[in-house]
């Protein structure tokens, strides 16, 4: 159910002011306060964010403020973009929805932020309309996410806990070892099933690549890395058994599997693919 200041806000979108307060953004990341709506609970602020990854921050909401999220650039293969955002869990003070031509779609309630869910939508699904809910203090009341635009290749069901496990084809494991965020040859420590997730702790031996730091370093003499990653709740892990290329995905900072075959797998799957040059990238395996 919609709330009143919704309600009003579908038929007359137009009486609505759409207010330039002062605030701070660097096209990445944008931090605002209500306080600049004060005695204006109607307005509402255009923002306009144009990376892959960023965060907003809007202390003491009042109002409404509608986030325009796009690439940096723009192609064919931007309409197939997906966008995710991870609240904070102090966040409140807002209910988050989708807009597309005045047509809102609920995302996200107040109640529902603290929990940190990330919650991901098509970049042609509409713009943010996030309003602040009305309260007596807002001194308190602070809206904070991350958000990060995602290829159709990766998709958004990456961060989902029910996403399905499925083994990769052998493409699908050479694809990975050139495209992965993360690349990297080595064993399972432990297993630990989470509420909404499997945590894998896994020891390295062979780092590839990290595009951010999820594994560190784990020793001064031997060069070695420890970190965890991220799976489904229905995938099937055991620790203790033999090497894997682990690749993946990161996502808020945070790895996720994709593809992990046994190290001799993707060797021999590597080498028969180099005899018939049919490898997408080279991988040194020496």
């Amino acid at each position: 159910m919609l709330s009143p200041m919704l309600a009003s806000l579908l038929p007359v979108v137009l009486l609505w002011r759409l207010s330039l307060g002062q605030y701070s953004s660097d096209q990445c990341s944008w931090k605002g306060s209500g306080l600049t709506h004060e005695g204006h609970t109607r307005d509402v602020e255009q923002v306009y964010l144009r990376c892959s990854q960023g965060s907003l921050e809007w202390l003491y909401p009042t109002g409404a403020i509608i986030v325009n999220l796009r690439p940096n650039t723009l192609s064919p293969a931007s309409a197939r973009l997906s966008v995710c955002i991870k609240p904070s869990a102090d966040s409140r003070g807002t209910n988050v929805y989708l807009d597309r031509n005045g047509r809102l779609r609920l995302l996200l309630r107040e109640q529902d932020q603290a929990l940190g869910k990330v919650q991901c939508f098509g970049i042609t699904e509409g713009a943010l309309f996030i309003e602040a809910v009305p309260h007596r203090d807002i001194s308190r009341r602070i809206t904070a996410f991350r958000y990060e635009l995602l290829s159709e290749r990766l998709g958004p069901d990456a961060l989902s806990p029910t996403a399905p496990c499925k083994p990769c084809s052998d493409a699908e494991i050479l694809l990975a070892a050139c495209t992965s965020d993360f690349v990297a040859r080595g064993s399972i420590r432990t297993v630990e099933r989470e509420a909404e997730r499997t945590s894998v702790a896994v020891d390295i031996s062979r780092l590839y690549r990290q595009k951010t730091q999820v594994f560190a370093p784990g020793g001064v003499r031997v060069r070695r890395w420890t970190g965890s990653i991220n799976m489904p709740l229905q995938c099937a892990a055991k620790a203790g058994e033999g090497d894997f290329l682990f690749t993946g995905l990161v996502r808020f900072g945070e790895a996720w599997m994709g593809c992990a075959p046994r190290y001799k797998d993707f060797l021999r799957l590597y080498e028969e693919a180099r005899q018939q040059g049919s490898n997408p990238c080279q991988v040194d395996t020496d």
